[in-house]
């Protein structure tokens, strides 16, 4: 690690030089970020500026030496070190240049202030403006070192998810110095980079890497402020073999094709965890002014098809409603079956799984979320992962204002219907007084905040968000106040009081009456009472789609079943919207076991129709088919494994598999599809499959599976509820939402 003090030649103004002899006024103090208990980052001592790396992503660089260089500034009195995130398998090389003599003495008062310097040097670019920072150079580039002295370092164990980087700091570092930390680290397998060969891709042609950085996995990627209280821009140098596409969550990007590089830079400041990267076989086509798909040569064409025109009509609606879109492009990559969730809204470049694009209406849904999140979560972001409603709840109200302007409000309805039916699903599970069902939960200290993402944090953060919009008795009025918001606030990190005192301060007359004290229905108690939401929007407005789903329900619970199955057959589901087939679907799986012969009529009128419908349908028919026990439609369970690489569809199956008298059928569908699940996948399958079978038993893997990445499993933490208890109750098709 090296350490080079910031700044470069100034010239004085006239003004300045007729003020000489004044001293210069010290910035103003900055209020401290929230305290973060998932980061070991002292970030009330310091904040980074600016970030740039260089990565390689050739066939073997799943471990190379990478430099990190951080811009760095204290908050106040010179902090004598800096304490950043890291992971585990972090190692710092002290391959230092020869001991320089220390920096020179802070010059005399005279010299305009270093926070000047640094505004000089790192202001955002602009139209007309100077160009991005310097970017970083490859270790082996002649020159690539600065002239720095070597700074000491330590790295400590934080949590299972994480470890303390400390660099000693140079006495002569002055009070808000900007300064510089070259850091070069070894990158091993880490939980934020996934590493695909060819045959776990759509193409099978080459391999494909991705990162994933939410919640806390980015400290595994480069070394940082790992925190959402933590903004800053980055720039990066990414190298890559001929013929490999790099994609990267920048508003900026070039390619030098001699050198086989691209160059990215981020200007606006955004948190670590999103920082983004994808490299593989992929390729663009334009589907708006401001927006383009990237895929596997296979797979664009669908995805073209599907989303050519739709991107540009939302984002144009977000923008009447919540103000200009920041990030110049809204770009979507569609990445392999290995991707841990459904969508991350990576600024100007969405995350999204391909599995999804099988099902119209939930690929609308997740994408629309993430146009929504550019507002609300990486323009406004929570500043501690206690309070990540405060970006998926505004998320998910953005998210059905936009398809009430778009779909109509009939739609919006069925889709909050659904998500809120399999709240209360969530709810009979985990039980009402689960402290995971408060909005602002509390993180105790080693708790991966990953675990907290829940179906509380989108829908009971939604109904409040919603039940705000109703206190003010226009949605149009509550749009103009988040346009406020965002507008206030964008490039920050914020805390729920933040949101709130913004409310009453933009609603006087609400302040007045008193409505975050109102009996039942307190500001306080919404944020820190466990159990369902204290209030629930009118959805009468979904009835037409929402009123034949009810209707088939009672007609196949119902007595005697002869009559009712005649009258249920004459209801074409197949007319029906996807939301409308899957809540159920999602009723009849609330009433498993059902009694045998509900279930053969069920398979004789829907099994064959449902066979050819979306995989997010099909995935609930087959629960239905495993809940029960019908073997007559096992052939179908087993085809669908054998063609799903995606845990978000594969995970629900084996869970329910192997809760019954089905366990050896899983074991064998298992030993004949493993080749082509990712390893961590496997291995949470195989740890689903363990359970029950005896201490130490568990399936075995074939030859060639274990090793590194297993390992790599072990270290990915969970992304959702319920991926890292196998055994429990809750299934993947429960927590299915975007992140």
């Amino acid at each position: 690690m090296d350490f080079t003090p910031s700044g470069r030649p100034w010239r004085r103004s006239a003004a300045a030089a007729s003020a000489r002899a004044r001293p210069p006024r010290p910035p103003p103090p900055e209020p401290p970020p929230a305290l973060d208990v998932a980061s070991a980052s002292r970030a009330a001592l310091s904040a980074s500026a600016h970030c740039s790396w260089a990565w390689s992503c050739g066939p073997s660089a799943r471990a190379g030496r990478l430099p990190v260089c951080s811009d760095v500034r204290a908050r106040g009195p010179p902090p004598r070190a800096l304490v950043l995130d890291a992971h585990r398998p972090c190692a710092c090389t002290r391959r230092l240049p020869p001991r320089l003599p220390p920096p020179p003495p802070p010059p005399p008062p005279r010299r305009p202030p270093a926070r000047a310097a640094l505004r000089l040097r790192f202001s955002a670019p602009g139209p007309g403006s100077a160009p991005p920072p310097p970017l970083p150079a490859f270790p082996e580039a002649p020159g690539a070192e600065p002239a720095c002295c070597p700074l000491a370092f330590r790295v400590d164990p934080f949590t299972d998810y994480g470890s303390s980087l400390t660099v000693t700091l140079p006495p002569e570092l002055q009070a808000h110095q900007p300064f510089q930390v070259i850091l070069r680290y070894t990158s091993t397998d880490a939980p934020a980079i996934w590493w695909l060969d060819p045959e776990l891709t759509y193409g099978s042609a080459k391999p494909f890497v991705f990162t994933q950085g939410h919640s806390v996995c980015n400290r595994s990627f480069f070394p940082c402020f790992d925190t959402p209280a933590v903004k800053c821009t980055y720039s990066a140098v990414v190298k890559a073999p001929s013929g490999v596409q790099v994609l990267m969550s920048a508003t900026q990007s070039t390619y030098v094709e001699e050198e086989g590089v691209y160059r990215f830079h981020m200007e606006h400041p955004v948190p670590a965890y999103l920082v983004a990267l994808v490299a593989g076989d992929l390729q663009p086509a334009d589907i708006g002014p401001r927006s383009r798909v990237w895929a596997e040569p296979c797979l664009l064409p669908t995805a073209t098809s599907k989303l050519s025109g739709a991107v540009e009509q939302w984002l144009s609606a977000a923008e009447r409603l919540y103000g200009p879109y920041m990030w110049g492009r809204y770009d979507i990559v569609f990445l392999p079956p290995s991707f841990p969730i459904v969508a991350m809204e990576n600024p100007c470049l969405t995350f999204i799984i391909s599995s999804i694009l099988e099902s119209d209406e939930f690929l609308v849904i997740d994408v629309i979320h993430e146009v929504a999140h550019s507002w609300f979560g990486n323009a406004v972001t929570n500043a501690t992962w206690e309070e990540m409603w405060l970006s998926e709840g505004l998320a998910t109200y953005a998210q059905r204002r936009i398809t009430t302007e778009t779909y109509g409000a009939a739609f919006t309805c069925l889709e909050t219907a659904f998500r809120l039916d399999a709240l209360h699903r969530q709810m009979k599970l985990l039980g009402e007084d689960s402290p995971v069902s408060k909005l602002q939960v509390k993180l105790e200290p080693g708790v991966n905040p990953s675990h907290l993402m829940n179906l509380f944090t989108y829908e009971k953060g939604y109904c409040f968000v919603y039940y705000l919009s109703q206190l003010c008795g226009d949605p149009q009025r509550f749009d103009d106040f988040l346009r406020a918001y965002v507008e206030k606030y964008k490039f920050t990190s914020v805390v729920a009081q933040d949101l709130l005192d913004s409310f009453l301060t933009f609603f006087p007359e609400l302040k007045e009456q008193s409505v975050d004290c109102r009996a039942g229905l307190e500001f306080e108690r919404w944020l820190n009472a466990t159990g369902p939401p204290l209030a629930e929007p009118d959805l009468s407005q979904g009835s037409s789609l929402t009123r034949p789903v009810e209707a088939l329900f009672q007609l196949w619970t119902a007595e005697p079943l002869d009559q009712a199955a005649a009258s249920a057959s004459t209801i074409d589901i197949s007319k029906w919207k996807t939301f409308q087939t899957a809540l159920f679907l999602d009723r009849l799986l609330d009433g498993s076991p059902l009694p045998q012969e509900v279930v053969m009529s069920l398979s004789n009128c829907y099994s064959s129709l449902l066979d050819s419908m979306n995989a997010e349908i099909r995935i609930r028919w087959l629960q239905i088919v495993v809940r029960n026990d019908y073997y007559p439609d096992l052939h179908r369970v087993r085809r669908f494994l054998e063609s799903q690489m995606s845990r978000m569809y594969t995970i629900p199956l084996y869970e329910d598999l192997c809760t019954g008298a089905l366990k050896s059928f899983a074991l064998e569908v298992f030993y004949q599809t493993q080749g082509r699940l990712h390893p961590n996948l496997r291995r949470t399958i195989q740890q689903i499959l363990s359970q029950g079978l005896g201490p130490g038993a568990e399936p075995s893997v074939e030859q060639g599976s274990a090793g590194a990445d297993s390992e790599a499993d072990a270290d990915t933490p969970a992304l959702l509820l319920g991926d890292e208890a196998p055994s429990s109750a809750i299934s993947l098709r429960d927590v299915n939402v975007s992140a």
